[in-house]
């Protein structure tokens, strides 16, 4: 009885933690934003500023890894399988909305859709609409470029991050030297 109880418990984390997985390769499906419009409106409170993020290649993601909004702002390097339609190195994409169709994990924005395909190959990849997909968790990072007029003012809003953790601390360093200005603030 005991050896099935902890095989039980054993079982549950050990498929707990393949879906936490960052190293792995998931299997999927992925559609796109016919009109780019809908972007515009999406669950992570972006706006229109979202168009412009990773040269608008941007998705809306299933609950699960929405995590009610924990997810804005992941980032997913994303591929399709189809080898005469698409890519090896597929595409990636960051988090901006939340997806609540069944059929689907991920709804690219159009631009990052295509650029799943082959060289080519994307009117095809369009007229397929759903296509099979691997995907796996990607870091993006993110520079700021001080173009301030008052020297004596840093403001910084971050909009998206990779990962699966939040924020807990920032270093700012001035220039090159890597002189450590301000720490966890």
């Amino acid at each position: 009885m005991a050896s099935s109880v902890l095989y039980v418990s054993f079982f549950c984390f050990l498929v707990a933690s393949v879906g936490a997985c960052d190293r792995c390769l998931h299997q999927s499906k992925a559609a796109f934003f016919s009109s780019p419009a809908a972007l515009n409106t999406g669950a992570c409170g972006y706006g229109s500023l979202a168009i412009g993020f990773n040269g608008g290649h941007q998705a809306a993601d299933a609950p699960s890894i929405f995590m009610d909004g924990a997810g804005c702002g992941a980032c997913f390097q994303i591929r399709c399988k189809d080898p005469k339609v698409c890519s090896k190195t597929g595409t990636k994409i960051i988090v901006t909305d939340l997806n609540k169709s069944n059929k689907t994990d991920f709804v690219l924005s159009s631009r990052a859709f295509r650029a799943m395909a082959n060289k080519g190959m994307d009117r095809e990849l369009i007229r397929m609409g759903i296509a099979d997909v691997e995907y796996r968790r990607q870091n993006l990072a993110v520079r700021v470029e001080d173009q301030a007029r008052r020297h004596t003012y840093l403001a910084v809003k971050f909009l998206y991050q990779g990962g699966q953790t939040e924020i807990v601390g920032v270093d700012v360093y001035q220039g090159r030297t890597r002189t450590q200005v301000l720490v966890n603030f």
